[in-house]
């Protein structure tokens, strides 16, 4: 899609379940300036007498131009109009760790900040997902003997990989580099999905890269070890490491984490947690099948921070599929009853990060926010973002 320089902002998102979308066109510069629309199926055009906006539609997106409705002003965003469309609903996120394709073969871990090696050319032979945290308390209900799991730690062997919620738990070989470890790892037990291994409570046991220092995962066992999805890139071995920008990054790994959990659990409200165990932000997702386009985002706000400057090479006219959600931050003692009562109730469902992504996260959250027209930036106490998929929309909640 392309996008010709003018004044005038378009944000268009398509509903794809819904066969539906919202164009919003901005105000313009002046007020009163005439204004000239177009809309064909597959692109839409905005004339004033300052230039033309254009914004050409992906293949699989074609409007209804005679549905056109709804039509009404909104100060601060400019003209709102509902209208139909015609959308491919078959976009569907590939998972973090595909694991009919990468086991069998040998494959590389990387640090996603540097790029720096952390194990090379493992052939993974088992790649399995984790139970839910939620495990033992059902093996009761399965079983009508004593438990045959009780205090057995699902240990992954030499060429395992086994997938937590937002984690990966690989066996670290002698032969191999390993990570360095702040300290010495120490005994764990009962395993689960999202809280494997309980560790005793001062212990330090995180693993560092040895290049950039940023925190990779944990030791669990002296074999053992837990890499967060956020810190670590696997490729097969005979490719390259790719260069992603650190902030698309991170929103197609949280925006992965939702969907396929929301999908698997049927759970929509999540607690974010630090490795500290300290709650950074509550989410709840509204839809996963979103597809923003718009051109003329604003970046002014933003261009101090170099976490989110790849963000704005791309800023003059973009289209992908997002995650809507609502979010609410934890941090500096803000939304404490609120996050306490999340943390009480069993249907929500937490994630756990190092808590330097976790501060991260909530920067590209606010980045995500402020770049939203106006009106679509709160729903009740909550703020609203939209996250890629290659990144994410976000709704902020208060």
């Amino acid at each position: 899609m392309g996008a010709a320089a003018a004044g005038t902002r378009v944000f268009l998102e398509v509903r794809r379940r819904l066969q539906s979308a919202l164009l919003i066109l901005g105000e313009p510069k002046e007020g009163g300036m005439s204004m000239d629309i177009s809309i064909t199926p597959c692109s839409l055009q905005v004339k004033t007498p300052e230039g033309c906006t254009e914004l050409q539609l992906p293949a699989e997106v074609r409007l209804v131009p005679s549905s056109c409705g709804g039509l009404r002003y909104v100060p601060g965003d400019g003209l709102h109009l509902r209208l139909q469309v015609r959308a491919e609903s078959n976009a569907k996120l590939v998972s973090m760790f595909n694991q009919s394709s990468q086991a069998q073969e040998c494959c590389t871990f990387y640090c996603q900040s540097c790029g720096e090696v952390i194990i090379r050319d493992r052939e993974l032979i088992r790649v399995l997902p984790l139970p839910s945290e939620n495990w033992g308390a059902l093996v009761e209900e399965w079983c009508c003997h004593p438990d045959p799991f009780a205090n057995k730690p699902l240990h992954p062997q030499e060429n395992d990989c086994f997938i937590g919620d937002s984690f990966f738990l690989v066996n670290l070989r002698s032969d191999l580099w390993q990570p360095r470890p702040e300290l010495a790892p120490v005994e764990t037990c009962c395993p689960s999905s999202e809280n494997h291994f309980k560790l005793k409570p001062k212990a330090n046991t995180k693993v560092i890269c040895k290049r950039c220092k940023v925190m990779l995962g944990e030791t669990m066992s002296s074999e053992t070890t837990k890499f967060y999805m956020t810190e670590i890139i696997i490729q097969p071995s005979e490719r390259n490491f790719p260069i992603i920008p650190r902030s698309q990054f991170v929103q197609s790994i949280i925006a992965q984490c939702l969907v396929e959990l929301s999908t698997a659990r049927s759970t929509f409200r999540f607690t974010v947690q630090g490795h500290d165990g300290k709650v950074y932000m509550l989410l709840w997702i509204l839809n996963s099948d979103s597809l923003v386009i718009e051109s003329l985002r604003s970046s002014k706000s933003i261009k101090k921070f170099s976490l989110l400057e790849d963000i704005l090479k791309a800023d003059s006219g973009s289209a992908w599929n997002a995650v809507k959600v609502l979010y609410q931050p934890c941090i500096k003692s803000r939304n404490e009853k609120l996050s306490s009562a999340w943390e009480s109730d069993i249907s929500i469902h937490s994630l756990t990060l190092p808590s330097a992504t976790c501060l991260e996260l909530l920067l590209i959250l606010s980045r995500n926010n402020a770049t939203l027209p106006p009106s679509l930036r709160y729903m009740n106490s909550f703020q609203l973002v939209t996250v890629s998929t290659a990144a994410f929309f976000v709704k902020m909640l208060f």
